[in-house]
């Protein structure tokens, strides 16, 4: 059985649902033969380890543990659902402040335990501000920490196949950029629908202006449709592209969909946010968003409750004022 590596990947958050999803994905990935499990709730994790046990993958050496020390140690790869979940009428803002407190911790337990890690996606919401957290805590590398993005990108791919009627192999290059919330700016331009823009497309009898407008506001609300539907928040699409995401970083095939990244240009500045990114074994890259004015103008409305949402967890004394950042991490600028 060939692997992309035989470096340990640990899963944290296993016992929930997304974090089971990804334990299995991961094995059916091939991703590696040493994969560890970690949750606090030790009951549920041992049984989401039986049941994947009861798979009989082959080669796989799976482990759990409710032990940080022993979970985190030694990991190179590491992907965390491990925060609180999003129920009926909440936003993935409301999510802030416990999960804020979570991601410190997890960021110094990095730091403590496997401050050799190669790679962390984080993906427990709000993911701009967790992963944010994360990588301020734990000492890393700006392209060493990536958060989950894509999936608002995936919805509007599902959302024009359902309008147009056209086999999302036809869709290509959707994308949201800024936030991974209901602030996430839509773009238009960059898709390509059968070869055609798709601003050639709306306005017209097949996508006409309202109709777009109506479908926009369905990929931001993308999350809460699923909780409506389903009494839960969405588990096994953030399962599998955060998947996607750390078997790229472990070498494997470069993810080009959006991921959240740490930006600090000339326009956007200390936050983490959804760009045009490429993961690979280098870790995580990004280049400047291209697109129409109103699209930058959204983009920057986008960006500027990130930095409320940010200086709100600055109030709460979670991070430092930025211009502390460099001493708590000095790959910080």
């Amino acid at each position: 059985m060939e692997f992309l590596t035989d470096e340990k990947l640990l899963i944290v958050g296993a016992a929930g649902m997304i974090g089971s999803n990804m334990a299995q994905t991961a094995m059916m990935m091939h991703l590696t033969p040493n994969i560890c499990l970690y949750d606090p709730y030790a009951p549920a994790l041992e049984g989401v380890a039986e049941e994947l046990y009861h798979c009989a993958f082959e080669g796989v050496n799976l482990t759990y543990t409710s032990d940080l020390k022993e979970a985190f140690t030694g990991a190179k790869y590491i992907v965390s659902s491990g925060g609180a979940a999003r129920k009926a009428g909440m936003t993935r803002e409301d999510l802030l402040k416990g999960n804020a407190k979570i991601a410190e911790d997890f960021g110094k337990n990095v730091r403590e335990y496997c401050p050799d890690v190669k790679h962390i996606v984080v993906i427990f919401n709000p993911a701009d501000i967790t992963g944010l957290i994360t990588l301020l805590y734990s000492g890393l590398k700006p392209n060493q920490v990536t958060t989950l993005a894509a999936l608002d990108s995936t919805r509007l791919q599902h959302e024009l196949v359902k309008a147009l009627n056209v086999p999302a192999s036809e869709i290509v290059n959707c994308r949201t950029y800024g936030g991974h919330g209901e602030q996430m700016a839509v773009f238009a331009s960059t898709t390509l629908v059968n070869g055609k823009p798709l601003t050639e497309v709306i306005g017209t009898e097949a996508l006409p202006e309202n109709a777009w407008n109506e479908l926009k506001q369905r990929v931001i609300q993308g999350g809460k449709h699923i909780i409506d539907l389903r009494g839960r928040s969405s588990f096994q699409s953030p399962a599998y592209i955060s998947i996607e995401m750390i078997a790229a970083a472990m070498g494997g095939k470069p993810f080009t969909w959006p991921a959240g990244c740490y930006v600090n240009n000339d326009k956007f500045q200390h936050i983490m946010m959804a760009m045009e990114t490429t993961i690979d074994k280098n870790g995580v890259s990004y280049k400047m968003v291209n697109g129409t004015a109103k699209e930058k103008a959204e983009l920057e409305e986008s960006y500027k409750h990130l930095c409320t949402l940010r200086d709100e967890v600055i109030e709460m004394g979670v991070l430092p004022p930025i211009d502390k950042w460099h001493d708590l991490n000095h790959n910080i600028d």
